[in-house]
């Protein structure tokens, strides 16, 4: 008998809905439809929870095949957690662009407050996209506490976009310090994100 098969079987044997049996092991019912339709399995955590909850053993849930792919699932969720984590307190550090001075203003380098040289629908803008990558990074960092993979995904595609904006963005319009440190955040999240595939 199949895991999804041992779960709806255990869950029906205890009279218990799907909603019921979610709130009993803080899960959405989603999860636990998606669990029992054979669509995916529970995290390691959950799949104890279940045992616990129903008084029976892992290995009694779950075959040994099932536990290796399951090992691997977890493996890359937590890979691609922290790979979010890093990408996000690496959008936070744009922030250092409001007081490092990389701006060219004439013949010196300025913070991007104290630059004159340019309109200020450009400074705003600047200032937008530098506040608006942190922004995302903060949120990164916070939400990736929260097991929330969608949200972490989309916040992480976010973060790029903006990275490859800001290093466009600032190429174009003769800033090269900041560009180049845009740049080198770009290449450390791709390099992140090719690892953890």
């Amino acid at each position: 008998m199949e895991f999804n098969e041992k779960l709806q079987k255990l869950r029906t044997g205890e009279g218990l809905t799907q909603e019921e049996l979610a709130e009993k092991l803080y899960v959405s019912r989603t999860a636990i439809s998606k669990w029992e339709s054979g669509r995916g399995y529970p995290s390691i955590d959950s799949l104890m929870a279940i045992a616990r909850y129903f008084h029976v053993t892992v290995d009694e849930l779950i075959r040994g095949e099932e536990m290796v792919t399951l090992a691997e699932q977890d493996k890359r969720a937590e890979k691609q957690k922290y790979t979010a984590l890093i990408c996000g307190v690496l959008d936070c550090l744009t922030v250092l662009l409001f007081f490092l001075p990389l701006f060219g203003d004439a013949a010196s380098s300025v913070t991007v407050f104290a630059m004159t040289g340019i309109g200020v629908w450009l400074k705003i803008v600047f200032l937008s996209l530098i506040g608006l990558t942190a922004l995302v990074g903060f949120c990164g960092v916070v939400i990736g506490s929260f097991e929330k993979p969608v949200w972490n995904k989309r916040l992480l595609l976010t973060g790029v976009g903006l990275s490859i904006a800001g290093t466009i963005l600032f190429i174009l319009t003769r800033q090269p310090y900041a560009g180049v440190f845009f740049l080198c955040i770009l290449v450390i999240k791709g390099f992140l994100l090719l690892k953890s595939k």
